[in-house]
Parts: structure tokens; sequence; C-alpha cells
């Protein structure tokens, strides 16, 4: 049997989420099943840089063209683009904001819209990261329910157990630096917070980022304010040992992996009561409304004052952390497959 996939957002380094998670299961679908020849296929401009690591035994490297589909029983597109036809085609969304809101340039949006409805067309099965983006694609995209199957994400666990002692004043964001990542209101919020605080950003800059920034220069705890741009995951790691509390108030999130690699790493997080976010953090985390600046406020204060608060949330994060594994995303990737291998 032969199996391709779009691996394009899985080569090099600086991995997005995308890139995370398509690493995961292509990896995790080689190595459990070894008899498949699994073919990964990437974009002209990812093709070469693809040569920087080295890939299973069983699977091939193969140029992914927009002319014509990959030669295979399965084709399994993990970004939510599907640029022609195949008899058996899967694709994972990960997230539509770029539809539902304000969110980047309205040429971006169109060209991203006509891209998702052509992947939806396209696909005798849809895999959506969570609930909310399934529901989002049946939503926007009007897919029937009966094609879409809800995988979640897995989460790495840390190379070290997590620091439980000696962590320092630090609230801990990581994500782009974007419109949609709620950034300004989290900058207004440590605002209201007591001095010797800090607010450490950890990600690259994205649409609205201009705005992000001249926030920061105009707050008066700028001294307390560290916009770091993208960080290694050496530098990441050492930030989720040091940071005391995680905040992810985000304004639309198709499954936010950030807040259980915080859960992971022993932070206690705070987020959004919106989109994907509660689905993900279950109890194991402060959920507030991202569009009240005092309640994003009032729930930091709570995590600062109350240090039974943050224990409690470090252990039922930690708890569910853990029921989010890539071996259960790729066990369950690999039957849709059989099912659609069926005839299903």
């Amino acid at each position: 049997m032969k199996i391709a996939l779009d691996a394009t957002y899985s080569a090099g380094e600086n991995l997005t989420g995308v890139g995370v998670y398509s690493r995961a299961i292509l990896n995790g679908l080689a190595a459990s099943h070894p008899d498949v020849r699994f073919r990964f296929c990437y974009r002209p401009h990812r093709l070469l840089r693809s040569f920087q690591s080295q890939i299973p035994s069983n699977a091939s490297r193969r140029l992914l063209l927009k002319s014509s589909a990959p030669s295979a029983d399965l084709y399994h597109a993990l970004n939510q683009r599907v640029d022609s036809h195949h008899p058996r085609t899967v694709c994972t969304f990960h997230d539509l904001f770029v539809i539902s809101g304000d969110y980047s340039t309205p040429d971006f949006r169109s060209r991203f819209t006509a891209q998702a409805r052509a992947a939806a067309e396209r696909s005798h099965r849809i895999i959506a990261v969570s609930h909310f983006t399934a529901g989002q694609v049946e939503k926007f995209l009007g897919v029937d329910p009966g094609r879409i199957r809800v995988i979640h994400h897995g989460v790495d666990p840390p190379s070290e157990p997590p620091a439980t002692a000696h962590r320092e004043k630090i609230i801990l964001f990581v994500g782009a630096l974007q419109r949609r990542k709620n950034i300004v209101r989290l900058v207004e919020a440590l605002e209201q917070l007591p001095r010797g605080w800090r607010l450490a950003l950890a990600g690259s800059h994205g649409f609205g980022a201009e705005e992000i920034r001249a926030r920061i220069e105009a707050s008066p705890r700028r001294s307390d304010i560290q916009p770091l741009g993208y960080v290694t995951n050496l530098v990441l790691s050492d930030l989720y040992r040091r940071a005391s509390i995680f905040a992810f108030p985000s304004l639309d999130e198709g499954f936010g992996m950030p807040l259980l690699d915080a859960m992971a790493n022993g932070v206690p997080v705070l987020t959004s009561n919106v989109s994907a976010m509660p689905e993900v953090a279950g109890d194991a985390a402060l959920l507030v409304d991202p569009l009240d600046t005092d309640a994003i406020a009032s729930g930091l204060s709570k995590l600062i004052d109350d240090s039974d608060l943050r224990a409690r949330l470090t252990q039922t994060g930690l708890a569910r952390a853990k029921e989010f594994t890539w071996q259960t995303a790729v066990e369950k990737t690999w039957r849709v497959y059989e099912e659609l291998l069926a005839g299903g």
C-alpha cells in the first residue's frame, strides 16, 4: 500500500504548530506501519529544505505540484489545502479564523476562503483538530458533519521533570505577535498588576504586530515587558521552567497547542473561555473573557495571590496534558484511512 501526505510544513527548523503536527503524524504513521510505503510530498519551495532532515526508511520524497495529485492509494493533505482531485483524499483543517474574524488582509481572506472551500469540496474525509474547528468547517464551508472526524493534537512531554520551586515572577505568553492573540489586552492587564511581575512574549511577528509593538512601547510598564521574538526550543524550555503563570487570552484558536505545552511543563494556565480553548483546557485552567481587560487582570491577580490555586492548576494541568498524546492522534488518523480505503 502507498500513502501520500503533504509534508511541506514539516521541513526545516523553527516549525509552526502545523509543522509540529505534520512531523508528528508523518513520523508516527511511518513508525507504526513499517510495511506501508509512505510518500512525503513537498511543494517546490520546501523540497530542498526537506533534505536537512532524515525521513523514515519506509518513506520517500516526492515533489507536490498543483497540476496533479500524488500517485498513491490515499492522499492526506495535512494543512487544509487540496489543489487537485484524488480518488481518496483526507484533509486536516486546523482553524478558520481568517474567515471568521478580522485577523488578516481582505486579499488574504479572499484567497484563503477559496482555498479552504476547494479543499473541503475535494476531500472525502476531513480531520478537524477540535470540535470547535469541526463546527466552523460545517458552518463556513457547508460540509456535511458525516464527513468530519475530530482528532485532537498531542503534546511532547518535557525532557526533564517540570520545576516545582524557584519559579520567577514571570507571566509567559507563547505565540505570534498578532491581533488574534489579544496581546494588547494582555499588556493592559499587566499594567494593573503589582510591580515586580514581568511579561515575556515568545513568538514571531504576525498580522497586527505593529499595533502591538506600539502599545508595548507606550506602556508605563515597558521595562517589565520582554518581546523575545521567535525562540529556540532550548530557550522556550527554559522559559517554561522559570515562569510562574502562563497567559493565553487568545480571541480565536482552532486548538491551542501552547496550552498543553504549558501544562506539560507544570505552569498554571490562564486562557480564554471562547473557541477551542475550553475544549482543550478542560478544568485545568482559569478561564476568562478575552474581550474584558479587567477580567484578564483579575484572573492574573488571582493566580498571583493564591498559591493554592496555582498548585492545583499545576497538578490538574499535568494530568490534563497526559490525556493528549501523538500516539493516539496517529492511531485515530490511521482509522480514518482504513475507513476510506474500505469504501466507507
